[in-house]
C-alpha cells in the first residue's frame, strides 16, 4: 500500500467550496503513480521494457464530498496482477479515517513505442506486495449503454494541457470534459469510466450524451470511434 496526504486547496474546489470530482481523480492518479516508487522491481521491469501502466477502467463510489481545507489521505494498493493487467483499490479518506471515495481500477502494461501489451514476468509479480481486495460493490468494467436518444454536442479540441508524459490525453482530463455536461442539480453518487483507445494532441473529440432520470452517459469519440465512455449515477 502507498499513501499520499493532501489538503483540499482553493484550486481543487468548486464555487461552493467542495472538492471537485476531477481533483479527486487527479489525487487518485497521483497516488497510483507514486506507488511505483514503493515497488522498485516492478518499476524496473516497466522501464527496461519501455512500458507504462495505462488505465483501462475505473469505478468510483462517492460517500461524502470533502470541503475546503480538509486534510485527506489517499491510499492505493494492488489486489491482483495477471499477465498484462493489474487491479487496484484507491481510497480517499478524511482526517478521522472515514472513506470519502472508494474506487477500483484495472490497468494494462503497454509498450510505449509499439503499443503492445507487456506480460509482467511471474517472478516480478511474486515480489509485488498485494493487499486484500477492498469490500465494495464491484460493477462490470464493460459499460452497457441503455436505449435512448444520443444527443451530439459541439466537438472538443484536444489541447496541450490535456496531454501527459505518455503523449496522449491524461485519463483525468476525460472526466473534466465529461463533467461539463453534468447539470448542477445532478448529485453524482457513482462513476464508471471505460477507456477504449488513446487520443493525442490535435485530435477533435465528439461528445455525445445519453440521458436517463438517474444516469448520464457521456461518449467521447474521435473519427467515429469511441475513445471513452463515462457513466454518472445520481444519488
Amino acid at each position: 500500500m502507498f499513501q499520499l496526504s493532501r489538503t483540499v486547496c482553493a484550486s481543487m474546489t468548486d464555487r461552493h467550496g467542495s472538492l471537485k470530482l476531477f481533483s479527486a481523480i487527479q489525487m487518485m492518479q497521483d497516488c497510483s503513480e507514486y506507488w511505483k516508487e514503493s515497488e522498485p522491481d516492478f518499476r524496473k521491469c516497466l522501464e527496461e521494457n519501455g512500458a507504462a501502466q495505462l488505465l483501462v477502467f475505473r469505478q468510483v463510489e462517492i460517500l461524502r464530498v470533502p470541503r475546503l481545507y480538509e486534510k485527506l489521505t489517499c491510499s492505493t494498493s494492488v489486489f491482483d496482477c495477471k499477465g498484462a493487467n493489474g487491479f487496484r483499490n484507491t481510497i480517499i479518506s478524511d482526517e478521522a479515517g472515514n472513506p470519502c471515495y472508494i474506487s477500483w481500477s484495472q490497468g494494462a502494461f503497454v509498450n510505449a513505442t509499439n503499443g503492445r501489451l507487456l506480460r509482467v514476468p511471474a517472478e516480478v509479480i511474486a515480489r509485488l506486495r498485494l493487499s486484500p481486495r477492498y469490500e465494495m460493490n464491484y460493477r462490470s468494467r464493460k459499460i452497457e449503454l441503455p436505449d435512448g436518444n444520443r444527443v451530439p454536442l459541439p466537438p472538443v479540441p484536444v489541447q496541450h494541457n490535456d496531454i501527459d508524459y505518455n503523449q496522449h490525453v491524461n485519463n483525468a482530463q476525460y472526466i473534466r470534459m465529461a463533467l461539463e455536461y453534468v447539470q448542477e442539480d445532478f448529485e453524482i453518487a457513482s462513476m464508471r469510466v471505460e477507456y477504449k483507445r488513446p487520443v493525442r494532441y490535435g485530435a477533435s473529440l465528439q461528445p455525445c450524451l445519453i440521458e436517463h432520470p438517474d444516469a448520464l452517459y457521456v461518449l467521447l469519440s474521435e473519427a467515429d470511434k469511441v475513445c471513452c465512455i463515462i457513466e454518472f449515477l445520481r444519488s
